[in-house]
């Protein structure tokens, strides 16, 4: 017996229908959004990043770090006044893949349980979406220093 279901002429004839009525998405287009948007985040990060350089002597390796938290604070700011979610919708993955969409994961879920309390709201709602990010983040970091230590011991 096949796997395939039988479907009658009306079923094929309600499909066609069906394809010829449905909206086709505009992919090029939403890539180009995407990427823009992606992209003008990195500019800001970068730019926050010379910022430290340049006016606190951090060095390109030590700059980072305060590099990411400033951008996960725009991102918290920008999702308090409500100006990421129109950035989301606009340019879809483009807002969420760079380190400010883990911000907005953080503060929308923070910001969307505030009325059940401090403790079971905010803080066992916090990290749902976010907390995947962190811990395969974190087990990466672990794999990646893993092989790392593992080639310098062998091939070193």
């Amino acid at each position: 017996m096949s796997n395939k279901e039988k479907t009658t002429p009306q079923q094929d004839a309600y499909k066609q229908l069906q394809g010829k009525h449905e909206i086709k998405r505009p992919i090029v287009k939403n890539c180009l959004k995407a990427f823009l948007v992606g992209g003008i985040f990195c500019i800001v990060g970068q730019a926050i990043s010379y910022f430290y350089i340049y006016f606190f002597n951090f060095t390109e390796q030590t700059a980072g770090s305060p590099t990411t938290a400033t951008m996960v604070f725009l991102a918290l700011l920008m999702t308090g006044f409500g100006f990421y979610d129109r950035i989301g919708q606009f340019a879809g993955a483009g807002s969420a893949v760079p380190v400010t969409g883990f911000g907005n994961a953080v503060i929308s879920a923070a910001i969307e349980h505030r009325t059940e309390g401090f403790v079971l709201g905010v803080g066992s709602n916090m990290f749902k979406l976010a907390g995947s990010v962190i811990l395969f983040g974190v087990f990466s970091a672990f794999v990646v220093a893993l092989i790392k230590t593992i080639y310098l011991t062998i091939g070193g």
